[in-house]
């Protein structure tokens, strides 16, 4: 495989949490700005046609991401509205689902205790995505994820923003490229909050966190040909695999698994 699996800033549990609550806001702003919601409903719309329903189990969500804003996209411009859609993470985001079980939409759930990624097993139907999310697995687990998906002929939508197709010593270009982006793109950050300016602009600690992890982002991700390496083995005449770029404001890549006939 291309990919390697270097180290995120955000992977360690003594990160200090109101760092990473700056850091998933820039993201989410990120993804505002690229657009990674309105790309995410339509193939999420598209694994409905291999479902009986119109649930949703997203996994590793951290914060949420770009999800809510997905949300509302399926229901108003595809006409979903008998959508369920219920967060989940291995480490639960307390506030983030504490704000998400707090809004008075009882089809809108984070779960606050652990839910593993590769172990939902048969008893979880729904579409399952992963947001950002699969290259901070390493080859085994991505694996599991996706076989787990396929046992038990669940969709899975897997969506990437950052890009592995460059030669390796261009990822370190991203370093320098991605403080100057951060220091630029801030002030789309909502909620604005005293630390995002003071630890992006006068202490640029931020700054150098999230160009680290960005470019290592990159380092990471599965490329079309290691997703190839990653489904060796599970292909069947029950379940198909498509994978692809998206060309926008940036390319994406992205993996469906859809069960044949569900």
């Amino acid at each position: 495989m291309k990919r390697i699996h270097l180290f995120e800033f955000e992977d360690y549990p003594w990160f200090p949490n109101m760092l990473r609550t700056c850091m998933t806001r820039y993201i989410m702003a990120f993804h505002k700005l690229l657009g990674s919601a309105e790309e995410l409903s339509e193939l999420i719309a598209r694994a409905f046609k291999h479902t009986k329903s119109h649930k949703v189990i997203d996994l590793c969500s951290g914060a949420g991401g770009p999800m809510l804003e997905v949300i509302q996209i399926l229901r108003k411009k595809h006409g979903i509205n008998d959508l369920q859609f219920t967060f989940t993470d291995l480490y639960p985001n307390l506030k983030a689902a504490k704000n998400i079980n707090g809004n008075g939409d009882s089809n809108v759930t984070y779960l606050t205790e652990p839910v593993n990624a590769s172990g939902l097993g048969k008893d979880n139907d729904g579409v399952r995505t992963m947001v950002c999310s699969m290259h901070h697995m390493k080859p085994d687990i991505a694996r599991s994820i996706l076989k787990d998906a396929q046992e038990a002929r669940q969709p899975i939508c897997v969506f990437e923003i950052s890009d592995n197709s460059f030669p390796a010593w261009i990822w370190w270009i991203a370093f320098p490229i991605n403080i100057i982006t951060t220091l630029l793109l801030t002030p789309l950050v909502r909620p604005m909050t005293w630390q995002q300016l003071v630890f992006t602009y006068i202490i640029p600690i931020l700054p150098i966190c999230i160009a680290w992890d960005g470019a290592v982002s990159n380092a990471r991700t599965y490329t079309l040909k290691d997703m190839d390496i990653l489904l060796e083995g599970l292909e069947s005449e029950h379940y198909q695999w498509e994978k692809d770029t998206i060309k926008g404001k940036a390319k994406k890549l992205y993996l469906l698994g859809l069960p044949i006939g569900a």
